[in-house]
């Protein structure tokens, strides 16, 4: 998935605003105008169109981290990575969302895909180590769908 598509998802999810989103970087120490991050939101056919940076990516999500747990003055500050991969941003939105294996399974099951805590174990371990698997983007789109279903549920419908 592309760093676009992660932003777009993540307003979608939390019914975040331009300024907002602006804000969350700006908590990770970053600046980036309301105009690039329109840009950003953007889809790839559109006019203005720009890709997210790896690094933006990386501060928007620590902006992220900030926002929903708070900064905690004695914890050494997150590092920005210059390369985003699905791994890093699954990572960070699981510490955002404070999540736990078993509750990512369980956010993964409300978009209907199956997947063992084995598996998504594997996700979270350091590249190199026998049991890392890269997550796929099959993975980070059904976790990003889930987490809007969760915190954004349909509306009961009358009858």
């Amino acid at each position: 998935m592309t760093n676009n598509d992660v932003l777009r998802s993540v307003r979608y999810m939390l019914s975040l605003s331009d300024a907002q989103m602006v804000g969350i970087l700006a908590l990770a120490e970053s600046e980036v105008s309301e105009a690039e991050m329109q840009s950003f939101l953007k889809k790839e056919d559109e006019a203005g169109f720009r890709a997210c940076p790896d690094v933006v990516m990386g501060y928007f999500l620590n902006g992220l981290i900030f926002q929903r747990r708070g900064k905690s003055e004695d914890a050494p500050e997150p590092s920005v990575e210059r390369k985003m991969t699905n791994n890093i941003i699954i990572k960070k939105l699981r510490i955002a969302f404070d999540l736990k294996t078993t509750d990512i399974i369980d956010v993964l099951k409300l978009a209907d895909f199956a997947v063992g805590q084995s598996e998504i174990g594997a996700i979270f371990r350091k590249p190199g180590h026998k049991n890392y698997r890269e997550c796929g983007d099959q993975i980070l789109r059904n976790f990003l769908k889930g987490m809007t279903m969760k915190l954004r549920p349909a509306p009961v419908k009358k009858a």
